[in-house]
């Protein structure tokens, strides 16, 4: 059984037990349960239900891991001739979660 659900303008695709980083809420803690009703389909055992555009009652429901950073990305500015050079750097703040259930 799966399910896509969209959070943050992105989609994931899960099933019960998968680990995902979604983008980073601050009102969250590790332990939190967090529910996904913005459920655009579901596959359970070879059938799929798709919504129009959601799939009504469907939820998706996960718990909070932690939270985490992603990989560090490097920006590098540079002016030739000018004597300009800038290198700065970010790291994205991602919430860890874990899919428990998923309701159809």
């Amino acid at each position: 059984m799966y399910a896509i659900f969209t959070d943050g303008g992105r989609q994931y695709k899960v099933q019960e037990g998968q680990v995902v980083d979604i983008d980073f809420r601050d009102s969250l803690e590790t332990g939190d349960s967090i529910e996904f009703d913005r459920v655009l389909a579901i596959s359970n055992e070879g059938s799929l239900k798709l919504g129009a555009p959601t799939v009504s009652g469907a939820k998706v429901t996960a718990s909070v891991v932690g939270l985490e950073k992603g990989e560090k990305v490097y920006i590098q500015k540079f002016r030739r001739r000018k004597n300009y050079d800038k290198r700065t750097g970010h790291r994205q703040k991602y919430t860890r979660i874990t899919i428990q259930n998923i309701v159809a």
